[in-house]
């Protein structure tokens, strides 16, 4: 399949118009049942996969306009626009949204599914709507389908999980089974860049779940993401003393030696048997060669597995010295996000989804990965978390970005019988 041979699947669908009023339709209702007997679970559970792979040309389109359209974390109004269209859609499928308004970044998305009877806690779905790319990308490589995978930009990080997303929204509205909990789908618009507006927003809703689906990538294979480090950001910049090099050599302190002893000592903190790794990002300082420098900084990445790991390393990285006479530090940052920490709990809450997705015929797995996401902070408070559900692809933030088309109704079927059964 090409662009020029599908023009309907790089069209903006219909559904993803402007304009939206959040209280112009009702928050879905299902109406009043008795619990569903055996058989009916069983004849629900049989009906997803065909369900999907129906629906699966109207994901396809989904996915394709989703790529097309540039939503970096840095540009407010692409944002926006994507989550007026997003309520849109959800609107459609009979779901209350509200776009929580924010003046740093995109206005965040909360969509809301409401059974007859609220007397369980809710599911949390969590997902981003930005991504890594520059406004005009999706014009230089735009969605297209090759070789069963549809590439482009943000495809698979996460414009697939959005996909699920809308997917299950539609599964909801068109076959309406009997939910015995309120659904919750929180869309944040800057993930990317460290959650730090959403995060309240995110722990609020999590508090007030069951558990939370989080419909990032998932590991190669389909695997679940079962552990995820936590991230620290730290900045330390030197001062020194200018001079000529040249005249006056013995009176400079030079920042940029200053810096290149810390971060020879900082590597020295890599610990990989626990799960530590530190990187210097960048480095800079200095004003030309003949001059001593009297400024210089650096960048630097932490990734921890634990959270005690977390504390110990985020004190001594703010409490280091300087090492030369006359030099000074300042340093800033922290933890920005805790790990996902593989407990007992989380464990279980991963063999119950094994379970049900067995029933699909889905052999689930899990595993772990460096990169942190929204989950982390849901996973701290001790909420069941999983994370990962999204379809399956490779190429995060790289040019051969893509999903596996093929994936997207079994992983639909998966999100939504977790929705249902948990």
């Amino acid at each position: 399949m090409t662009h020029s041979q599908s023009p309907g699947l790089w069209a903006l669908s219909t559904a993803m118009g402007e304009g939206i009023n959040s209280n112009s339709l009702p928050s879905l209702r299902t109406t009043p049942s008795v619990k569903l007997t055996s058989m009916d679970i069983i004849q629900e559970t049989t009906e997803l996969l065909p369900f999907f792979k129906r629906l699966e040309p109207q994901m396809l389109q989904w996915l394709a306009a989703l790529i097309n359209l540039d939503t970096p974390s840095n540009q407010k109004p692409a944002l926006d626009a994507l989550g007026q269209r997003l309520a849109r859609q959800f609107q459609e499928c009979g779901a209350r949204t509200q776009l929580v308004e924010n003046r740093e970044v995109g206005s965040h998305l909360i969509v809301r599914f409401v059974p007859e009877s609220q007397e369980k806690k809710q599911i949390l779905i969590l997902g981003h709507m930005d991504t890594v790319w520059e406004v005009g990308e999706s014009r230089r490589r735009p969605a297209r389908v090759e070789d069963g995978k549809m590439l482009g930009p943000g495809a698979f990080d996460m414009r697939g999980g959005l996909t699920l997303m809308l997917a299950l929204a539609s599964y909801l509205s068109q076959q309406k089974p009997h939910l015995t909990r309120p659904v919750t789908i929180l869309i944040d618009s800057d993930e990317e860049v460290g959650s730090q507006t959403s995060r309240a927003l995110i722990e609020s809703e999590a508090r007030q779940s069951e558990a939370v689906l989080v419909l990032e990538p998932c590991l190669p294979g389909g695997a679940l993401k079962t552990c995820r480090k936590g991230v620290g950001r730290f900045v330390i910049s030197a001062q020194g003393v200018a001079v000529h090099s040249g005249v006056d050599y013995h009176k400079g302190v030079s920042a940029i030696r200053e810096i290149a002893h810390q971060v020879l000592d900082l590597y020295k903190l890599n610990d990989f048997q626990k799960g530590t790794t530190i990187n210097v990002g960048t480095v800079e300082g200095g004003l030309r060669s003949n001059v001593i420098a009297d400024h210089a900084k650096i960048e630097v990445d932490l990734r921890i597995s634990s959270v005690a790991e977390g504390e110990r390393l985020a004190k001594h990285i703010l409490q280091l010295k300087p090492k030369l006479e006359g030099a000074h530090l300042e340093i800033t940052g922290g933890i920005n996000r805790p790990p996902l920490e593989r407990t007992d709990q989380i464990v279980q809450f991963f063999h119950r989804a094994r379970s049900l997705a067995a029933e699909l015929g889905i052999d689930l797995k899990e595993g772990s990965t460096g990169g942190a996401s929204d989950g982390c902070f849901t996973a701290a408070l001790g909420i069941p978390t999983l994370d990962g559900l999204g379809p399956d692809g490779a190429g995060p933030h790289a040019l051969h970005e893509h999903v596996l088309i093929a994936s997207l109704a079994p992983r639909a079927a998966l999100l939504t019988q977790l929705v249902l059964r948990l």
